[in-house]
């Protein structure tokens, strides 16, 4: 099968380069000592194409350099503007605007990708390297929709690369903590859990402007749109904006619930949920009556996700966006900071709680005069400098190889990322079902009064209550896009 030879051309790509120069040096072979500690050949490098060159991938392909291990050979990306840094960094580097056009002529080249672009595009730009045996690391969340997540999870496996999703805490001191806490019984069994976030920072809850502003020469909107509908060039959506909108982002659950809600998977091993239900705030418009803008997120949410746990009772994951905020814990001192201010996540237990910051940045016993005075175990070994180490131990798994040691101690390898991701996103699908079910015929926007909880069945992908929510699973990609499976 093609897929399966460029694997295997790939995983003996190394052993072909290192032999072939062993050969042609012959008895001029220096050995690896005398180059120097730390000194990591090239042909022991990882070569990374970074699709997505711009903002916070110019941050990745920055860290993946720092580990020593990783050479950015190919940058892409479809805005000169947001890749002119990285290409002055990395002037050595090809430059591809197309990724399609880029994993064509340079896949022989290259051992990885990172994808690092607006949500709507990751899973068919990942897929598409995932089929040519290329390694990825993909930003969070994995995907824009529950389908593409599970799709990319199976595909890890299926074409035998080595994954990683962008969500740094995962790897950090900070949930390893948590677990230990946990494992060692100190707050007792979790009841309820609360996320909360002060995002958006961007506009949501608008309708969408009839401008048609020209699109700057630097960036070309046919394929920044991608997989999207083809819609006219808007004004400040590009580079960060688009978050706020449904056709290309994923909203403040997309840009941080991945690492708010990642502790609560990593210390109680959650798998798909079984309901979600949810309540959401817009904007006032005329005559006090609340605005209705399908095609944005809501200006505030929140989502109550219901997990099954074996022997337990039903676990309740709260998340609140938009500045809403829990009641602050009983146990916690009137000046003390909850979470890390505008973001943060609380285990309740029936022995106890427990609370951190966002990527589960320092951890916390309730009351906090518990935390330096607990010891406990150490039960999870620790990513060598926790947060920053999540690139470096993807770089150093691919180059092992998948299968090894290195590629399963991953912390969000797409067996983790792609459940978290897929329950992240029910979030959004309850947002979603609750617009359809309060929209009226006549284009109004009805008081909140019917919501309902939806019932997932996970195994299938699909909501078994309330049909019209199922067409939010696996969207209907632009004419010329596929994800291939």
């Amino acid at each position: 099968m093609e897929n399966d030879n460029a694997v295997n051309q790939n995983a003996s790509r190394r052993n072909f380069i290192k032999n072939a120069s062993l050969a042609a040096a012959g008895f001029y072979i220096v050995p690896r000592h005398v180059l120097g500690k730390g000194y990591v050949a090239p042909s022991d490098k990882l070569n990374i194409a970074a699709i997505g060159a711009g903002g916070k991938g110019a941050d990745d392909i920055n860290h993946f350099f720092e580990s020593g291990k990783a050479n950015i050979s190919v940058l892409v990306d479809v805005d000169d503007r947001q890749s002119a840094e990285s290409r002055q960094k990395f002037p050595n580097a090809k430059y591809y605007k197309d990724f399609r056009e880029m994993l064509d002529k340079e896949h022989k080249n290259i051992d990885a990708c990172s994808v690092s672009i607006p949500d709507h595009n990751h899973a068919v730009a990942a897929m598409a390297a995932m089929q040519l045996g290329k390694h990825v690391y993909v930003q969070k969340p994995l995907t824009h929709d529950i389908y593409e997540a599970r799709m990319l999870t199976q595909a890890a496996h299926r074409y035998k690369v080595v994954t990683q999703m962008g969500n740094q805490g995962a790897s950090g001191d900070g949930v390893r903590q948590l677990i230990d806490w946990y494992n060692a019984g100190i707050i007792g069994d979790v009841k309820e859990i609360y996320c909360f976030t002060d995002r958006p920072v961007w506009p949501q809850g608008i309708e969408r402007t009839a401008e048609k502003p020209p699109v700057p020469k630097e960036l070309d909107w046919n394929l920044w749109l991608g997989t999207a509908p083809q819609k006219d060039y808007m004004d400040n959506l590009v580079p960060f904006n688009w978050r706020g909108w449904w056709d290309y982002g994923t909203g403040a659950l997309g840009d941080m619930a991945c690492h708010i809600m990642q502790p609560a998977f990593a210390v109680l091993g959650l798998g798909y949920p079984v309901g979600a239900e949810c309540s959401v705030s817009t904007r006032y418009v005329a005559n006090w009556q609340q605005g209705y803008y399908p095609e944005s997120g809501p200006v505030s949410s929140h989502i109550i996700l219901t997990f099954k746990q074996k022997n337990k009772p039903d676990l309740k994951l709260h998340w609140m966006d938009g500045g809403i905020q829990p009641q602050r814990p009983s146990e916690l001192l009137p000046n003390e900071q909850m979470g890390d201010g505008g973001n943060g996540i609380i285990f309740i237990g029936t022995k106890g709680s427990m609370m951190a910051g966002t990527y589960g940045i320092n951890p916390q016993l309730l009351p906090t005069s518990k935390t330096k005075t607990t010891i406990v175990p150490q039960t999870v070994a620790r990513v060598p400098n926790g947060d920053d180490g999540h690139y470096a131990a993807w770089v150093e798994a691919a180059i092992a190889g998948y299968g090894s040691k290195e590629a399963n101690n991953l912390s969000s390898r797409f067996d983790l990322a792609g459940p978290l991701t897929e329950s992240v996103l029910m979030g959004n699908l309850a947002i979603r079902s609750y617009n359809i079910r309060t929209a009226r015929t006549d284009g109004g926007f009805d008081y909140p009064g019917r919501h309902i909880q939806l019932v997932w069945d996970g195994e299938n992908m699909k909501i078994t209550n309330f049909d019209d929510a199922n067409q939010f699973i696996k969207r209907t990609y632009r004419d010329g896009w596929s994800l291939g499976v």
